[in-house]
């Protein structure tokens, strides 16, 4: 049987599983494997991993095993239950100041952030429809449009635009194509924050156009100075905004794939009906935990202050050998420009390089940005492995300054 034949073109078709260019994680990962097999006795300093490296506050997990012993939550959740939607309200009044979001109608639960932005375009895009993405960013509402016939238009965010897209660039026929606009602040991976001045600009914007925001705060309380911004605080948000607000970050809770969605009822019962066909809910143990996280935020600013502790000693460290790294505005993510190569040696022409170079001569792994200029994305969210944060960043220092690199 020839299983190649039946492939939809959406995942390639024939050409399913025959690679045409190596996905940049899994170069990493192979440089790793490469690196360790060459000098095992040196292990990698991972600043490369893209999520917490922290459990769940144990109160959370107590609550989960308490949660999983109930016999009413062992069935399906749908659309969510009604305490887990009521502490997702008031979370959103209490941290953000968004006020008046109705129970009923502008308020659900999903299975992770990821699941959230792969069932939108299901219900918006049609062949020939654009989305508008930030680049560099979270592909996945991307991935969806495509599959759904649609098309992308990338929105560069460059250092000197302070990481914001510049919406007035976008060609006007695009506009007449475009449907949504996905936007992620605090964002992944620049750690640019957005401007009150920038979401009023965006809600204009979509009105103007006709066109949806999908906004995307997964690291909203990982904000390092002022309040956390939510684009519905801003006058006639409702009117055209989603907005998805997932757990992972913000409590450690990664993997338990929690997330509720806010916003624009029409918007909301567009989503619950695309979900309604895609799962059945995330288990109500798991809700219900999670009811105990967003009533005790104070979880979150421990985690916060462990990452702009972090950051603040990785920026020292890197502007002491010449980069010009500043603490971003918030995540746990530090996004620089890279060196023009090593003196009296190798040129690096894109950042790719440069991370290949890290690992295989310095084994420390990071993840390479070239979308828009040559960047590196580090993480601060390391494991120990047994060791104190003292212990990685003296060996970290004593790495990175063993080469003497060209700014």
């Amino acid at each position: 049987m020839n299983i190649k034949k039946l492939i939809s073109n959406r995942f390639g078709g024939k050409t399913f599983g025959i690679a045409t260019g190596e996905y940049k994680f899994g170069k990493i990962k192979s440089a790793k494997e490469a690196a360790m097999k060459a000098n095992p006795d040196l292990p990698i300093i991972d600043l490369g991993i893209g999520e917490p490296d922290g459990m769940a506050d144990q109160k959370i997990i107590d609550e989960l095993y308490k949660q999983t012993m109930v016999y009413e939550n062992r069935g399906y959740a749908d659309n969510g239950c009604e305490e887990y939607k009521k502490a997702a309200i008031k979370y959103m009044e209490d941290i953000y100041g968004v006020k008046g979001l109705d129970l009923a109608t502008e308020v659900t639960h999903a299975i992770g952030g990821k699941n959230a932005f792969a069932f939108l375009p299901a219900a918006l895009i049609n062949e020939g429809d654009y989305a508008l993405i930030t680049s560099p960013g979270y592909p996945v509402l991307g991935i969806h449009t495509k599959w759904m016939g649609g098309k992308v238009y990338p929105l560069a965010l460059k250092e000197e635009n302070n990481f914001l897209p510049e919406l007035d660039k976008i060609p006007v026929d695009i506009l007449k194509k475009s449907k949504m606009l996905y936007i992620n602040y605090p964002n992944n991976p620049t750690g640019a924050v957005a401007t009150k001045e920038f979401y009023e600009e965006v809600v204009a914007f979509a009105k103007k156009h006709n066109i949806i925001v999908v906004s995307d705060p997964a690291y909203g309380t990982l904000q390092f100075e002022g309040k956390p911004l939510s684009i519905l605080s801003i006058e006639g948000a409702k009117d055209v905004a989603i907005e998805v607000h997932s757990m992972s970050k913000s409590f450690n809770m990664t993997g338990w794939r929690l997330a509720f969605v806010v916003g624009n009822k029409l918007l909301m019962d567009l989503f619950k009906h695309s979900k309604n066909n895609y799962d059945s809910g995330q288990f109500l143990a798991i809700q219900k935990a999670g009811i105990y996280a967003l009533q005790h935020p104070e979880i979150t600013e421990e985690i916060k202050k462990k990452y702009f502790n972090r950051h603040k000693s990785l920026v020292k460290l890197l502007n002491e050998i010449g980069f010009n790294a500043k603490i971003p505005g918030g995540t746990f993510f530090l996004y620089v420009r890279i060196p023009k190569g090593v003196k009296n040696g190798v040129k690096f022409n894109n950042a790719e390089e440069f991370s290949q170079y890290l690992i295989k001569e310095l084994h420390i792994s990071s993840v390479p940005w070239d979308d828009q200029g040559p960047f590196i994305r580090f993480s601060v969210t390391f494991e120990l492995q047994g060791k104190t944060e003292e212990d990685i960043f003296s060996e970290l220092r004593k790495r990175l300054t063993s080469i003497s690199f060209e700014f």
